[in-house]
């Protein structure tokens, strides 16, 4: 059941498809309101756990913290962080009787965990809050997601192809750097199937350009990647340069589209290109427009994107500068004790992002205008739909990969997330390991870290635990930045053969994976859950906050600690334990419920299957493009019999809720199988070779 509660005036933030009726005037159930709606205090009782809010820091069950939804460029994900890049304002309260949560809001709004007081909950908004809120009651934790799911919109699906393994750094300059990173996966026969384009394809950081000096003839190029199995995917960056000449420039200027200061004139920030505007797009007109801009690069063959900036970031604004130098002038020549050296640095320091800036431009939706801070959680998610209102136009029967880095809910219907700039730290495994199950909650389902971390420099010990755990997400993407060292696995010639078999682990489970993001998408489910989600009467499962359920049949527990030869690992039932080292070399061991201490090599992933369940397995290729998604073989855990629901589809087209994409998939204790539906299959038991 879902209810919904009205504050004020609340801005439209186009999150929420259909609407229930509003509830009369009265108090939100569970909590006391106070201050005309702008703040909600809930009591915890000890055993109560929070979960929700995304892409946040710190843990699975969010109690103990204080969160902050305000999109913000973070590229230092730390514990003592209260906001990242993206704004999921929805949370679920777990105890003997659990509801969820939502406040669609677009402004700063804080998310007080137990901080202040370990057993209250406390939700305020700094501007007058203006906001619906909805509370959603269920059987269990996981019908509350599933209907609150439903209330925001089927979420995004990928094309099938970027599901495979995607290699990317900032910067692969030229098309030949392109060229020699696909010969060194090929040669080295490690499965891929994108190569990232950072900012430097471009001509001089200029949306839809391409540098035609360093990839001459990108129509071409294009066409001979994909004649190698292989996918680029450029990125999109929110700030549009200033450039007399510069079409996207100058039609933007002539028809109004970006954002304006309260005298009217565009303003001015800066991100890669120095000075720059910013689409207005929560104007429909200028989401039109600059959604019909990624035509340009579709038409050139690209079928995906990633959106990046869109905070939005910025470095500067032009008066900010200005005045930030007509300060540090009155310095010059002066003698710094502590306190003015202190003020020349906080001059400097305050450019990038700053508040002020934030509420200093405008948007026009509607016909009205609407100061930026009180919406600005909304920017990256309009910026991406406009691109996905775009490619329904466009390309209307095709798939189209889009994900990006700012977000709220609502932006799940239109592409994913990556979680931004992490570093090759071991604590941001973990970070990603338990921020998965949470973005799922918020309709994220296409969703991955940087593997092997953006910043810093990669050691093959963590990269080769971070594939371990990175094979099971939706998005695997291995990613780092300008100085740090080179992190493509053919770096690393002493552990390549285990990156070869962890990255053929991922291409012979995708059967599987994909099979469970589909039936996830399209049934409003999590393909991520917390054991809590599946064992909720289960004490020991409950506060589990690293290991995590895939589906209905698998469990999984990366190794996320530095020179760990294993860990301690609670099974709440019997299970099968599957230790991989190769799609073709596995061992299996039947384990009991309770406590367990699993060595773990580096070459290994392991996973447990659950009593009864069996999954689908191919033959790994070396793209996505040669599973043979029809041949599979079964890998099981059966006492009695085991019966699995099997999706697949041609990955590329629109016609999901076909039922011939479905078949049911039988394996008795005797290990024959057999399968019905309207979909071709071959099957046989999964055997060691």
């Amino acid at each position: 059941m879902i209810q919904l509660y009205r504050y004020g005036k609340p801005f439209e933030t186009d999150t929420i498809l259909q609407k229930p009726e509003v509830r009369p005037e009265g108090t939100l159930p569970y909590f006391k309101t106070e201050k005309d709606g702008r703040s909600f205090s809930c009591p915890l009782k000890a055993e109560t756990a929070v979960y929700g809010l995304g892409e946040t820091v710190r843990g699975i069950n969010k109690r103990g913290w204080l969160y902050v939804s305000n999109c913000t460029d973070e590229p230092a994900h730390t514990e003592g962080k209260h906001s990242l890049y993206a704004a999921h304002n929805f949370l679920l309260i777990a105890d003997a009787h659990s509801f969820g949560v939502f406040f669609d809001y677009p402004g700063e709004l804080t998310f007080d965990i137990g901080y202040t007081d370990l057993n209250m909950l406390r939700v305020s908004a700094r501007e007058p809050a203006d906001m619906d809120v909805y509370l959603v009651e269920g059987d269990g934790p996981e019908d509350i997601v599933r209907q609150f799911r439903g209330l925001i919109g089927r979420s995004y699906i990928a094309p099938k192809w970027a599901f495979g393994y995607g290699q990317s750094r900032w910067s692969y300059y030229t098309a030949d750097e392109v060229r020699e990173v696909v010969r060194r996966h090929r040669e080295n026969h490690i499965p891929l199937d994108s190569v990232y384009l950072d900012i430097d394809y471009m001509e001089r950081y200029k949306d839809f350009t391409v540098n035609r000096e360093t990839f001459p003839d990108f129509p071409g190029f294009v066409q001979e990647m994909k004649k190698q199995k292989i996918h680029l995917v450029p990125i999109i960056d929110a700030g549009v340069k200033i450039e007399n000449g510069y079409d996207v420039y100058e039609e933007g200027i002539k028809n109004g589209y970006f954002c304006k200061k309260e005298d009217g004139t565009p303003f001015v920030g800066a991100v890669w290109p120095g000075k720059a505007h910013f689409p207005d797009f929560l104007d429909a007109r200028a989401r039109e427009w600059f959604g019909g801009k990624y035509k340009c690069l579709l038409d050139q063959g690209i079928d995906g994107f990633w959106n990046d900036m869109n905070e939005p970031a910025i470095f500067y604004s032009e008066d900010r500068l200005n005045r930030a130098f007509a300060e540090i002038k009155k310095l010059e020549g002066r003698n710094l004790d502590v306190k003015k050296y202190n003020d020349l640095l906080g001059l400097i320091n305050d450019l990038s992002n700053n508040p002020e800036d934030y509420a200093s431009f405008y948007h026009v939706c509607n016909g009205k205008r609407v100061r930026h801070d009180r919406v600005h959680n909304l920017y990256g998610y309009h910026m991406t739909r406009a691109a996905g209102e775009a490619f329904e136009k466009l390309e209307p029967e095709k798939r189209i990969l889009m994900f990006s880095r700012s977000s709220c809910i609502g932006m799940h219907r239109y592409g994913g997330v990556w979680t931004g700039d992490n570093r090759s730290w071991w604590s941001h495994l973990l970070m990603e390991i338990q921020m998965m199950p949470s973005l799922n909650m918020c309709g994220f389902l296409y969703a991955g870290a940087d593997i092997g971390g953006f910043g810093d420099d990669a050691t093959a010990d963590l990269l080769l635990r971070w594939i371990a755990f990175g094979l099971f997400t939706p998005l695997m993407r291995n990613h780092a930045t300008l100085g740090t060292r080179e992190q493509e696995v053919y770096r690393f010639p002493e552990a390549l053969p285990a990156f070869r078999n962890l990255i053929r682990i991922r291409y012979a489970l995708l059967p599987y994976l994909y099979s469970e993001y589909m039936k996830a998408a399209l049934r409003d489910g999590m393909y991520f859950k917390p054991l809590a989600f599946v064992y909720p009467d289960d004490p020991d499962a409950i506060h589990v906050q690293d290991q995590l359920m895939i589906g209905d049949e698998l469990m999984i527990a990366p190794v996320y600690v530095q020179n760990a030869a294993g860990r301690s690992v609670y099974l709440p039932e019997p299970m099968k334990l599957v230790r991989m080292r190769s799609p073709k070399d596995f061992s299996e061991e039947n384990l009991e419920k309770g406590h367990h201490y699993l060595p773990v090599p580096l070459d290994e992933t392991i996973f447990f299957i659950r009593a009864d369940r069996c999954i689908p397995l191919s033959e790994a290729g070396e793209s996505v493009e040669e599973i043979d998604f029809g041949s599979l073989a079964l890998l099981g855990n059966v006492q009695t019999k085991a019966v699995y629901q099997y999706y697949s589809d041609d990955g590329y087209g629109k016609d999901y809720d076909n039922p011939s994409h479905y078949a049911t998939i039988t394996m008795d204790r005797e290990e024959n199988v057999t399968a019905e539906g309207k979909m071709p299959l071959r099957l046989a038991v999964f055997a060691h070779h």
